[in-house]
């Protein structure tokens, strides 16, 4: 394929290269209708300007990018992205870098993030949080040479830079206390299903299942978005069931909060009497919501902390980067979600 320059760029958006060059440049003397149509052409085209290649590779512009969710998914509610934010900041700041937070527009997916943020040349590199099934952003980072780090697990390439938990382990090993509890009907309720980290401790789940001699149920495992109300309505409907769960583990403290609230609403059952709750990322929302709940402390803040660590390190390297996969320990943190009376 013949690579596109800022010629063929010019030629179709009818102006010509130099103001090509000022849109990437994001220079205030362009008209936004004129930065629009030249950047509409350069995502036509698949444009990636040699410029911002180069204010990527140089570190000008001294600023990180996290990625974040979409808008659709309210990161100041979540704690788990406030305390990577944290860990992220806390590394910055004492390598005289600045974080610009992105997040979706409407209509955007995340590949258009990734492109805005890139091609006007606003940050040094990326750090991404969370990852899918033919993560186009990751491809997208790659193919391009853009330095960044990864908050997780991605199926497709074994060479990224990346920092996580074993996911799988943790669900398995969170499974298997409600298991040793004497709980067999065990639902799964989750954020999206094509989301890594979703399938990561889905999988951990069927594990455990399986090695204690449980069918698995196809009813007990359902999925929607990682939010609170998510975890409500999913809720409403395992208690539909005729065959209710006695446990149930929750990918994200946000939607257990959900499912804890629907369990109280509906006033025939108790928890953990009736249905233990077991989630992930032991946030405030766990410590503090009455029951307290049993939660796998994923170390959050230092999650964001190495994911800083290892770009700020790649950034300042002007040979090979660290590519490498860190991953870091986890602990069952068990609260009233999971203990009786007699316990």
């Amino acid at each position: 394929m013949q690579k596109v320059t800022m010629k063929d760029v010019a030629k179709l958006a009818g102006v010509s290269t130099s103001t090509v060059s000022r849109v990437v440049s994001d220079d205030d003397r362009i008209s936004q209708d004129t930065k629009e149509k030249v950047l509409e052409v350069m995502e036509k085209l698949n444009y990636y300007p040699n410029s911002a290649a180069r204010s990527l590779a140089n570190k000008e512009t001294e600023i990180i990018g996290l990625v974040m969710p979409s808008y659709e998914e309210d990161i100041f509610i979540n704690p788990f992205f406030q305390e990577v934010l944290k860990g992220v900041s806390s590394i910055t700041s004492k390598n005289s870098f600045d974080i610009l937070i992105a997040t979706n527009h409407e209509g955007e997916d995340d590949l258009d993030v990734l492109k805005r943020i890139v091609q006007t040349q606003r940050v040094d590199g990326l750090i991404l949080t969370r990852s899918k099934k033919d993560d186009e952003g990751i491809k997208y980072s790659k193919e391009h040479n853009i330095p960044f780090v990864l908050i997780g697990s991605c199926l497709e390439y074994d060479d990224i830079p990346a920092v996580d938990n074993d996911n799988k382990q943790a669900a398995y090993n969170l499974t298997s206390l409600l298991i040793n509890k004497g709980r067999r009907k065990i639902a799964f309720i989750s954020g999206e299903i094509n989301s890594i980290v979703t399938l990561k401790r889905y999988k951990g789940y069927l594990n455990a299942l399986q090695e204690h001699d449980i069918e698995v149920n196809d009813d007990y495992f359902i999925s929607d978005e990682f939010l609170e109300e998510s975890g409500y309505k999913l809720m409403s409907e395992l208690l539909k069931l005729n065959d209710k769960p006695d446990a149930i583990v929750c990918a994200d403290d946000l939607i257990c909060v959900g499912v804890l609230k629907r369990i109280k609403e509906s006033k025939k059952y108790n928890v953990p009497e009736d249905i233990m709750l077991a989630s992930f990322n032991n946030t405030i929302l766990a410590k503090y919501s009455n029951p307290t709940i049993t939660s796998v402390d994923i170390n959050s803040v230092q999650l964001g902390k190495k994911a800083s660590k290892k770009l700020i390190n790649n950034l300042n390297k002007k040979s090979k980067s660290d590519n490498s996969k860190e991953i870091l320990d986890y602990k069952i943190i068990k609260r009233d979600s999971t203990l009786l009376n007699n316990e």
